[in-house]
């Protein structure tokens, strides 16, 4: 099992037929355990990775085999190349399946896999390089004659510059700062007379936030739509696009709400997209399955925007309305076997997909881990459900937010319409905020569901929704459970055992989220903390004082920062330290007053 492989399978996992039996998954949640389905549907063995705190979690129970990896956190644990490979070694795999997010899009994991004699679950690592440097796929799309927004090639050296591009190719245009990110150094010019003062000011940004000034300039597309194509390459040279998704539904880049086919899309625009994610992913060597996405302005520009080398969250919608398996063609694929059909499939029928986060959406979708006291999911015509929890699983506050994934499927988009609003009306989750009042908002909202328009764009959540939603209900402690049936590792393998809870009064269970206060208890001076996560940092020194209102610390859950805000005026005790790892209602200081 442990022998040691020869260098000439690395050239081999790209060609030759290779019968995969047993599928590691480095991965966890709702994706491990859609491998997991797709695997046995294959009649292959599932292996599963754990972190510490998944020991029971449903992807773990699912699985075949279940590895641990060590650790609480993702760096420590999913994001370990080495231990996901050991791990591998152990459970005597033939194949690696990355999900998406954590490790799926880096070359590097997918050459350790290869080079370790396993079969990678995914495009060449070439691919993945090549796809994943921006300036290298705007070149391919060039090449591929996909559309482009007119943009620099370089950076711009001065002001007029600019106003010669603005003058060349209209307006509006975007100054964008090369080495920006998060929205800092983007500038948007609507007028002439304010676009040389724009790039000057986008020029001092960049400068000030990342150190370097150089900007790109390019068309900008006002209120865009999302749109994406996804596309399965084998390694036979077929490349299909099995259609077309919306996911314009997103907040700060996160997406919400996912449907397929795209609606509202011209027979010529449709097409367009069709051929240029084609034509991309022909011209890259596209093996696997993976997404072209492109921007539709409100004007009708399209265009390119990246590659995800990657099966997507949102793959749910394209399978109900192709009537294919993603997956299954993603174990195909890497065994070697040309893909199931030929063509792209005509849509049936309208699906839309709902993330269903441990967010408190009335909040500014604030995350809020802990543990799901009950998960009732709905059913009936045209439902789907892939869940990574259940009732009395907990969110750790160590990952992303996702729980789970309502898909809902009709003939017509306005029959979906009618399933969605059916089925969000009956989910029921406590225990834990979730977003399924957003989504019954939305799916209400004319914007979204009016039949003649379609008014939602990228920042549309931002700009245009405004819906008043429900605050989630505060959740009192858990209370212990009679019987405890717990998961325990013997040599990092996983075994299930029964144990009476009298026996472990005094230990602690799986650091629970017991929620605390919204905000300091003013009469007190008593900080807590808003939410399960860590400590990042404390914006106030210990001593000084503080004016109501003021930001003191920094706390991050689920890969989101939370700012704690002072209660009242007085001095700043602090009592927990930054780094520290806490649960909702935990004391981090005081103020006293001054």
């Amino acid at each position: 099992m442990n022998t040691p492989h020869h260098h000439h399978a690395i050239s081999d996992t790209h060609t030759a037929h290779r019968p995969i039996r047993r599928v590691l998954i480095a991965n966890r949640g709702e994706i491990a355990v859609r491998v997991i389905h797709a695997c046995r549907d294959y009649g292959a063995a599932s292996v599963a990775v754990y972190a510490d705190g998944d020991l029971d979690a449903m992807h773990v129970r699912l699985a075949d085999e279940a590895f641990a990896l060590g650790g609480e956190r993702p760096g420590e644990s999913y994001l370990s190349i080495d231990k996901l490979l050991d791990a591998a070694h152990r459970a005597g795999v033939d194949a690696v399946h990355p999900g998406y997010g954590f490790l799926s899009e880096r070359a590097d994991f997918a050459r350790a896999v290869e080079a370790a004699g396993l079969v990678w679950i995914g495009p060449n690592p070439e691919t993945i390089e090549a796809l994943g440097d921006k300036v290298e796929a705007r070149r391919l799309a060039l090449e591929a004659g996909a559309p482009l927004v007119q943009g620099t090639q370089d950076p711009v050296e001065s002001a007029e510059e600019v106003v010669a591009f603005a003058e060349q190719h209209g307006l509006p245009i975007a100054i964008k700062a090369a080495f920006g990110g998060g929205g800092r150094g983007l500038k948007v010019a609507w007028r002439m007379d304010e676009v040389a003062e724009l790039y000057h000011s986008a020029v001092r940004e960049a400068e000030a936030a990342f150190g370097r000034g150089e900007c790109f300039v390019e068309q900008f597309l006002d209120r865009p739509r999302h749109i994406e194509a996804q596309v399965l390459g084998d390694r036979h040279g077929t490349v299909v696009v099995v259609g077309t998704r919306d996911c314009s539904l997103q907040r700060r880049n996160q997406k919400l709400v996912e449907e397929a086919p795209a609606p509202h899309l011209s027979d010529e625009q449709r097409d367009e997209i069709h051929r240029a994610a084609r034509d991309i992913c022909a011209r890259a060597g596209y093996v696997g399955a993976g997404t072209v996405e492109f921007l539709l302005g409100s004007d009708g520009t399209l265009s390119f925007l990246e590659v995800n080398t990657r099966l997507q969250v949102e793959h749910p919608v394209t399978e109900e309305t192709a009537g294919v398996d993603l997956v299954l063609e993603q174990l195909r694929i890497a065994e070697g076997l040309p893909l199931s059909f030929s063509e792209s499939p005509a849509p049936r029928g309208h699906s839309f997909e709902f993330r269903i986060n441990a967010e408190d959406a009335a909040k500014g979708f604030l995350p809020t881990p802990g543990r799901i006291a009950t998960f009732r999911a709905p059913g009936g015509a045209g439902v789907r459900l892939d869940t990574g929890v259940e009732g009395g699983d907990s969110v750790s506050g160590h990952f992303d937010s996702l729980m789970a994934k309502l898909i809902v499927t009709g003939a017509t988009r306005e029959q979906a319409i009618a399933r969605a609003r059916r089925a969000l009306a009956q989910f029921e989750i406590e225990g834990v905020a979730s977003v399924l009042p957003f989504h019954r908002a939305v799916m209400a909202h004319p914007d979204f569901t009016g039949k003649d328009a379609f008014r939602v764009h990228t920042r549309w959540i931002e700009t245009d929704f405004d819906d008043a939603l429900e605050w989630a209900p505060r959740q009192p402690p858990a209370s212990e459970p009679g019987m405890l049936h717990a998961m325990i590792d013997i040599d990092g393998k996983r075994h299930r055992i029964g144990l009476p809870t009298g026996l472990l009064q005094g230990l602690s269970l799986g650091g629970e989220a017991v929620a605390g206060q919204d905000t300091a208890d003013a009469d007190e001076g008593g900080i807590s903390a808003p939410i399960s996560g860590t400590l990042l940092a404390w914006q106030v020194e210990d001593g000084h004082s503080v004016k109501e209102g003021q930001v003191v610390a920094i706390m991050e859950a689920m890969k989101m920062e939370t700012q704690i805000v002072a209660g009242r005026d007085g001095t700043l005790v602090i009592e927990a330290q930054a780094g520290s790892t806490l649960a909702a209602g935990d004391a981090l200081g005081r103020i006293t007053p001054a």
